[in-house]
């Protein structure tokens, strides 16, 4: 069965078991259920922090398009995904608010795929490289404990792919949709002996739903796991992506109120577009060594390619110290992850300790060049740039869980994270001086939890944790003023608390209802904000002190065999606390405000979904999501307005013999509603709003054989 599961955790790698399917009594039944809270052992219930978990099978279910995660994380409290109807930039993230400001890359929220971070070192990661096809469950972690995850900590999501079990099992599936969506994918899965396997590929086109907006993507991903013997295992783990996408740029508020469907002027005039080539291996050797302790070594390395044509007019670029309408970027990256588990007693009570060491690093090679030779415009011209920059994590850290009677559980931890930027300019020409420098942050990371049973059915927590987030080498990238890397932004810190309660009826009967309700504040000094926009190109700024409180509902009811509700509400109020300077841009007065709101925040969402699951035969569901309005800059001048949106969808699956066949249909956007998907915070011209789709369709097929 597909579902969206909310339980406290903290700091998942390799966690949940998930749903299993409906039983044949008339009661439904769940698998056991473990979380690593605090990287160690214990039931979701007894963790003092907020995580939701989502099944693999979801993201592939009720005809889904699977163009990216969006489409499938609205049910998640706490957690905004923007719909950019753009492939050219990344999927926009955020928790809590952390994140919100971001143009390009997922930012302010850790990102780990098979426990192999997807987020780099300096806090900016990317999703690009996940595999849909094979994805096993996905968890979302908000609250203080993610800070023990380092760097840039307001939230933690973890993508795990599926492990190769039993008989082996070919798959594949298709799909066709509006505005030319065409996707095609293939999975081998299952296990030889000590050996799992899971080999998927697929490959997806879109024309785009705006003009200059299509996109192709084409990936791999492998992984195998390996039983050595009873105590010892090792994973193994490939993956490829190849991106080609148009970028039709963001819409002023004239153009989005008369063409939502169109690209702005300068993106056709310049061919703005953006490749990207990326290549990972990753292992990950886990050795039992006796009852009371483990041994976890994790490693990896990958390379990423990078080239963006951006919509930069000549006249500027003519200023010698101009970097360019081109950026081309060579990363490669790595690192380790040594984690020692022990199990042992404190005042004769079960006590587990985590200690470990983690080490990141990545290497930059950043070009820039003009996007014109003569007269002819979007195309490759002059270098204007070229620098060499290395940026390093080192953190060890140390996590505990004691219990001190049946009915309380305490958590906590410690991270100190020590992070090195460095910068070697190679391009001196002219006025054009050397650049070169070199940085280094540090914050030690706290954070405790106690969660209390006062029954089977209840548990009540609280937690408390301090996060920084440093600036990404894409925030460093460019002075207010001449050239360089702007070493003058300082790394926000942050203070976080949270409580919540949770409830969940009596196991094995129906209704099966679970709920969650959690509180949080968290205040932030020196928070990393954008200066300015224009472009493509961006600087940014430290603005003080920020505060973002609020308030997450989820719940889901099982009121008969097959049905299940499901509901997610969350009133987030994110705002300045202190007034700063505006530069440049769409600047109307020298101060933003204290009061503001932070752009690129929602104060109010809600989502609901309802759906008939049987395991065979026919299949339906519904869905409803309203999201308040969204500040578009730091003076709150301008907002994309709330929505409402509806979906729906029916399929069929049959199993025949070895078979297993389906087919689905979806539309979403019934009333085909026009609205901003997302924003882009602060664009200098004013070109804040990305539209969303409007009424689209998708169908899919799809079927496998078990041998």
């Amino acid at each position: 069965m597909t579902r969206l599961f909310s339980c406290p955790h903290a700091l998942a790698a390799a966690l949940v078991a998930g749903w299993v399917a409906p039983a044949p009594a008339s009661a439904q039944t769940l698998a056991p259920i473990s979380v690593t809270a605090t990287r160690t052992e214990l039931p979701p219930f007894d963790v003092p922090a907020s995580v939701d978990v989502l099944d693999g099978e979801r993201i592939r279910s009720d005809g889904r398009a699977q163009l990216n995660l969006s489409e499938s994380l609205t049910l998640v409290p706490g957690l905004l995904a923007r719909d950019r109807q753009n492939q050219a930039q990344d999927l926009q993230l955020s928790v809590r608010g952390f994140g919100a400001r971001s143009t390009f890359g997922v930012r302010g929220v850790r990102l780990y795929v098979d426990g192999i971070p997807a987020t780099m070192p300096d806090g900016q990661g990317q999703l690009s490289h996940i595999d849909l096809a094979s994805v096993g469950r996905i968890e979302v972690l908000r609250g203080p404990f993610s800070v023990l995850y380092g760097n840039s900590s307001g939230g933690v999501m973890q993508v795990f792919t599926e492990e190769g079990q039993g008989s082996p099992v070919v798959s594949s599936s298709a799909a066709t949709g509006s505005h030319g969506l065409r996707r095609f994918d293939m999975k081998a899965s299952g296990a030889a002996g000590a050996l799992g396997y899971v080999l998927s590929a697929g490959r997806l086109s879109t024309d785009g739903y705006r003009a200059h907006s299509s996109a192709e993507r084409e990936g791999a991903n492998l992984r195998l796991d390996w039983a050595l013997d009873s105590d010892r295992k090792l994973t193994l783990l490939a993956n490829t992506v190849s991106v080609e996408a148009q970028d039709p740029l963001g819409l002023s508020r004239a153009q989005f109120d008369v063409a939502p469907r169109s690209a702005d002027a300068s993106a056709t005039t310049f061919n703005t577009r953006k490749t990207v080539r990326q290549s990972q291996l990753g292992a990950v050797y886990e050795h039992r060594v006796n009852a009371d302790n483990q041994l976890r070594l994790m490693m990896y390395g990958g390379e990423r390619a990078t080239t963006q044509f951006q919509a930069i007019p000549t006249g500027p670029q003519n200023n010698p110290l101009h970097p360019g309408g081109v950026i081309g970027l060579d990363r490669n990256y790595g690192g380790l992850d040594a984690r020692w588990t022990t199990r042992t007693a404190l005042a004769q009570r079960p006590l587990e300790i985590v200690s470990g060491l983690a080490y990141d690093t990545m290497n930059e090679t950043r070009r820039g060049w003009q996007n014109f030779q003569g007269a002819t415009l979007g195309v490759q011209g002059a270098l204007r740039r070229e620098e060499d920059n290395r940026v390093t994590s080192l953190d060890p850290y140390v996590q505990a869980t004691w219990k001190p009677d049946a009915r309380w559980t305490v958590n906590a931890g410690v991270r100190h994270s020590l992070v090195r930027f460095s910068s070697a300019d190679r391009y001196i020409v002219g006025t054009n001086r050397d650049d070169s420098g070199s940085v280094r942050y540090s914050a030690t990371l706290p954070a405790a939890g106690v969660t209390f049973a006062p029954s089977e059915q209840w548990r009540v927590y609280a937690a408390a944790g301090r996060g920084f987030e440093t600036p990404t080498f894409n925030e460093l990238a460019y002075r207010p003023v001449g050239t360089g890397l702007n070493f003058a932004l300082r790394p926000s810190r942050s203070d976080n608390l949270e409580a919540g309660v949770k409830w969940h009826s009596v196991a094995g009967t129906l209704p099966r209802v679970e709920s969650t309700l959690a509180v949080f504040h968290t205040a932030t000094r020196d928070e990393i904000v954008t200066q300015s926009n224009i472009g493509g190109r961006s600087t940014f700024q430290n603005a003080g002190a920020t505060r973002r409180r609020g308030l997450e509902l989820a719940g889901s009811i099982t009121p008969a065999r097959h049905w299940l509700a499901q509901l997610s509400y969350t009133l987030l109020d994110a705002r300045y606390r202190d007034a700063f300077a505006c530069i440049g841009g769409q600047c109307p007065a020298a101060l933003v405000p204290a009061g503001n709101r932070i752009p690129g925040t929602a104060r109010t969402a809600l989502a609901a979904e309802l759906g008939w699951r049987p395991p065979t035969g026919w299949r339906a569901g519904v869905d409803a999501r309203y999201l308040g309005s969204v500040a578009v800059n730091d003076f709150n001048s301008d907002a994309a307005a709330s929505f409402v949106t509806l979906g729906a969808h029916i399929g069929y699956v049959a199993e025949i013999n070895r078979w297993t066949l389906s087919a689905a249909a979806r539309l979403d956007n019934l009333t085909d509603r026009k609205y901003a998907g997302s924003v882009i915070v602060n664009e200098g011209n004013g070109r804040y709003f990305e539209p969303a789709a409007g009424r689209n369709h998708v169908l899919s097929v799809s079927a496998s054989y078990r041998f």
